[in-house]
């Protein structure tokens, strides 16, 4: 998919943050757009900017909100999983309800949301699947409890269905974000490097929304460095540890 003119996207995860810059630039170029996320203020007033959009309240958390919703939403052209959760978690500081819900929403929610539109896409021989992880999914970190777990998972998933819907006319992308300017990295007490605005970074998956290529892993060298920590031996990585 190389033009966004004329089609209908549907954007899980765009009240705030890149999400929100995420519509912004699309509808920019000409895209219809359904947002969905949990605050209803927030995705109104978004829409009240933007042209040739709606809002859709959604918690991706409620498995039978999502089936509702998707039949709302009908047939469309692509998905866009942006929905995410962040709290700063070490293992020695484990609170379960709240790993739990990191993964609710940034995994499990994307199976839901995916289990409702993938058939469609497939029975139609047609889609568009970006679904956003992190840099943080390759390579377990600290104080990333809940967090890394469910972005390796849901970095997993794109690669299972890059396999499997090979040839059915369905593309799926994994764009892989470092650390982005929100209310959620807000939560971090340590430099972030290469910290990125929601504009900038939305620039980098609308970019990656346009080609055909499977993953876009920004931003460079940061990406580097994460991607290259998985080959490293463990007695490296985990010196004094």
């Amino acid at each position: 998919m190389t033009g966004f003119a004329d089609k209908t996207y549907w954007l899980v995860g765009a009240s705030e943050g890149l999400g929100r810059a995420l519509a912004q630039q699309l509808s920019a170029q000409g895209a219809r757009l359904i947002l969905s996320a949990r605050n209803h203020d927030r995705l109104n007033a978004l829409c009240a900017e933007l042209p040739q959009s709606r809002a859709l309240v959604l918690d991706v958390t409620d498995p039978q909100a999502v089936r509702q919703a998707a039949q709302e939403v009908g047939q469309i052209d692509g998905v866009i999983y942006n929905a995410g959760a962040y709290v700063p978690m070490r293992a020695t500081q484990w609170d379960s309800a709240t790993a739990l819900a990191m993964c609710d929403v940034n995994f499990t929610g994307a199976l839901r949301v995916l289990g409702e539109v993938v058939p469609q896409f497939v029975a139609q021989g047609a889609g568009d699947i970006t679904l956003v992880g992190s840099l943080a999914g390759y390579r377990g970190l600290p104080a990333a409890i809940g967090y890394g777990a469910s972005k390796a998972a849901l970095v997993s998933l794109a690669e299972t269905m890059r396999f499997d819907l090979k040839d059915s006319g369905v593309v799926v992308r994994l764009v892989n974000p470092g650390f982005i300017e929100t209310r959620l990295t807000a939560k971090n007490g340590f430099k972030m490097p290469m910290l990125m605005t929601p504009e900038a970074a939305a620039q980098r998956v609308v970019r990656a929304m346009g080609r055909r290529r499977f993953r876009t892993d920004f931003p460079a060298p940061f990406s580097w460095v994460m991607r290259g920590l998985g080959y490293l031996p463990d007695w490296l990585v985990y010196r004094g540890k």
